[in-house]
């Protein structure tokens, strides 16, 4: 039989799914009110590069996903986001780190981990082309299996703004100081279970 604090613990319980359930309803319907939750990617408030970006690429409606992120990561909240495939997510933190990104030459900003050397080579992409009318910002992608001393120059000799990577190469280039983390704003794991599975 239940005690008093287990029956109020259900009761709670069923409070918060109910309300989860209502603001689950609510966000698709774009009726939320008093909170940053946006219908067009128009109404993100963009620089004007990324405005330009938007509408070349004819993005129009954000998926629910980044209507209920991007707002928030662009105001520095800390963002856990989950969804499935071919929602978005990735677009939420590459929108979000470029809005807020001030690139000073020989720092990194952005630091993208990823479980795979295929994701780093394609999330570098992916910034690259967010970056079409950011020519001054540098992204360079970092993973196992290609000769370390290059990335050793690289970072000393052309440091890039956004660095993505593979867990072990990162790990490797941070220890040996190469990679100097100190002026890292914005940090990403993206895929995080998998990235942090081997730990």
């Amino acid at each position: 039989m239940l005690d008093e604090a287990e029956i109020a613990n259900y009761h709670e319980i069923d409070d918060a799914q109910e309300t989860k359930t209502k603001n689950e309803t609510s966000l698709q319907h774009g009726t939320i009110r008093g909170s940053n939750v946006s219908s067009s990617f128009n109404n993100f408030l963009f620089k004007p590069e990324l405005v330009r970006f938007v509408m070349d690429f004819g993005f129009e409606h954000p998926s629910e996903v980044q209507r209920q992120s991007i707002p928030q990561a662009i105001l520095g909240t800390d963002i856990v986001c989950q969804a499935k495939s071919g929602m978005g997510k990735t677009t939420v933190f590459i929108l979000a780190t470029l809005q807020q990104l001030k690139p000073v030459d020989g720092q990194v900003s952005v630091l993208v981990l990823c479980h795979t050397s295929n994701l780093a080579f394609s999330i570098r992409h992916e910034y690259e082309r967010f970056c079409k009318y950011m020519s001054a910002v540098k992204v360079l992608a970092f993973v196992g299996g290609l000769p370390i001393k290059n990335h050793e120059n690289i970072l000393k000799n052309n440091c890039p703004h956004i660095v993505v990577g593979t867990l072990g190469r990162i790990l490797t280039l941070a220890r040996s100081k190469a990679l100097n983390l100190h002026y890292v704003k914005h940090f990403i794991i993206d895929e995080c279970d998998r990235v942090l599975e081997p730990l």
